[in-house]
């Protein structure tokens, strides 16, 4: 798989830190060429209000719907960032580790966006889009001026899930799971929270002089129900990286 760079330059590499997956080598639910295969209906659930209706997103998991512009707000539930110019918006994210910048860039592409990455402070990598008008719905519904809030029909769908988990999530032995939220978007997580337990994912606010922004996911149940909910692991993520089911 590869990269457009720094300004989509034919020399640009791909981050070393972590080797791109074969071409080849199509993620589980996936064609060789990236696209999933239809398993299920592609409709999207409303937010789920109870614990047994949280159960039933399985059937709406990362792999039950094709891949929509609209689960770019799995990106912006954690760290991620839009902006607006003029008629048009731009979504970038900034993650730690270079098997993500494959992913994110090969989830993008699915969805009919391109995308560039370069290296920033601290060993972390910024993945951005370019401005296009597909994006400017996106943007409408997350940004209060410059502020980004979630709408109040935000829902969390398997596909959600696994971009933000992909973008920043990280396993947190003995037995929980992080999924880190934007340092300065504190008005976004109890909202997001509210999110996470309608998917039958409760998890704990971890705040940022405890190792966060985040949300903490523990217990057997909550961790089979997000393995499932994101499908298997991408090709590019290293063991022990992603859920699994129990």
């Amino acid at each position: 798989m590869s990269l457009s760079g720094l300004g989509d330059s034919p020399a640009a590499q791909p981050p070393a830190l972590f080797p791109a997956p074969e071409p080849g080598d199509p993620a589980p639910g996936t064609s060789a060429s990236g696209t999933s295969r239809r398993r299920g209906g592609s409709t999207q659930p409303g937010p789920a209000q109870t614990e047994d209706a949280g159960r039933q997103l399985v059937f709406f998991g990362a792999e039950a719907a094709e891949p929509a512009v609209a689960d770019l707000a799995g990106l912006l539930a954690g760290p991620g960032e839009v902006v607006r110019m003029g008629g048009t918006a731009r979504l970038s994210v900034q993650v730690d580790a270079a098997w993500r910048v494959h992913v994110l860039v090969a989830e993008l592409a699915s969805r009919g966006l391109s995308a560039s990455w370069e290296p920033t402070e601290g060993e972390r990598h910024a993945v951005r889009t370019s401005y296009t008008r597909v994006l400017k719905p996106l943007a409408a519904a997350w940004l209060h001026g410059q502020a980004k809030r979630p709408p109040a029909t935000f829902h969390l769908t398997g596909r959600r899930l696994r971009l933000w988990l992909a973008a920043a999530g990280t396993p947190e032995p003995p037995g929980g799971f992080l999924l880190r939220l934007g340092p300065d978007d504190a008005e976004c997580w109890e909202p997001i929270g509210v999110a996470l337990a309608a998917a039958g994912l409760a998890g704990t606010l971890v705040s940022p002089g405890e190792g966060g922004p985040a949300y903490r996911i523990t217990g057997r149940r909550r961790l089979g129900r997000l393995a499932e909910l994101v499908g298997g692991a991408p090709p590019a993520a290293p063991a022990d990286t992603w859920p699994t089911p129990p």
